[in-house]
């Protein structure tokens, strides 16, 4: 699964939990986190795991942060074949987490079985929802962070992008894209 969103929508958050039941039906799950690296000095945080500590504990938990080194799109140079280690490696569930800034960080939707966009409740209107690029390659969209004053806003939004998810070609004559 490939997992995108603006910073701040919870997708370190959202990992943590997936991957934590995951484990806990038995799975083992990777996460390939990705993390920008700096035009300047060219270091990244790599702090992803650091936000995981339950999952980065767990013995059927694999977490690897990586810098993109000036690669675009969201994931890494070597992000495809690092998946196809983790699956190699006996890992059954491989989540990779983009570096997720933007329209253009899709690379990884052609990498993975499904593309998953998170968003938090104040995700933009119904113009957002139909700008080309990122949203127009997911699978599925997760309005994130949906509870206590959040709630009604995060309805909105979701009414929002299933409206504007019509609007958009399908990709897909078996799927259409779930909010």
């Amino acid at each position: 699964l490939g997992l995108s969103g603006p910073p701040g929508a919870g997708k370190s958050t959202f990992i943590e939990c997936f991957g934590k039941m995951l484990t806990e039906r038995g799975h083992k799950v990777s996460v390939l986190a990705v993390d920008p690296s700096s035009s300047t000095s060219g270091g990244s945080l790599l702090g992803d795991k650091t936000r995981m500590t339950e999952l980065s504990r767990d013995m059927n938990a694999y977490i690897r942060p990586s810098p993109t080194r000036g690669t675009l799109g969201g994931v890494t140079r070597t992000t495809n074949e690092a998946i196809l280690l983790c699956e190699g490696g006996g890992y059954d569930v491989v989540l990779v987490e983009t570096v997720g800034v933007g329209q253009s960080e899709f690379a990884v939707a052609d990498m993975v079985d499904m593309f998953i966009l998170v968003l938090p409740p104040a995700g933009g209107d119904e113009l957002q929802g139909i700008k080309r690029g990122i949203i127009e390659m997911a699978d599925l969209v997760a309005i994130n962070k949906a509870d206590g004053d959040l709630i009604v806003p995060a309805r909105r939004i979701q009414a929002e992008y299933v409206s504007a998810m019509k609007l958009l070609r399908k990709r897909s004559k078996v799927w259409r894209p779930k909010v």
